[in-house]
């Protein structure tokens, strides 16, 4: 069929916030070591026009909300070929501990990330 795993898509995103995290100056192995914790609470994706295989592709990622306990993602995936979308959707993860537990104060990754969209 030839066409890109749907599923794959959701990795795409992954690698765009990774990427866009980079970008600001800090790695997820960062964060770990500073004892916050990104997991995924809830996730989307509405699949536009398809991929394949051996398409190059272009993931950009905002971060559209933000509070002191979550974080949310906005990704879009394009072929770079003719710049078509082919998905779009978004992630939301909570800040937590190394034992899970919700952090509600005291959150240094929120707080650095609102100091660097203030930069945009």
């Amino acid at each position: 069929m030839g066409v890109a795993y749907y599923g794959r898509y959701l990795d795409w995103f992954e690698m765009g916030r990774t990427e866009l995290c980079r970008a600001f100056g800090k790695t997820y192995r960062d964060w770990e070591a500073e004892g916050v914790m990104l997991p995924v609470v809830e996730a989307n994706c509405r699949y536009r026009s398809p991929l394949f295989y051996d398409d190059v592709i272009c993931v950009e990622t905002t971060v559209t909300a933000l509070t002191t306990v979550s974080v949310t993602f906005q990704c879009r995936v394009t072929r770079e070929s003719d710049g078509r979308l082919a998905a779009e959707g978004w992630t939301r993860h909570a800040f937590v501990n190394p034992q899970g537990k919700l952090l509600r104060k005291g959150n240094p990754l929120a707080d650095w990330l609102k100091e660097q969209l203030a930069y945009l």
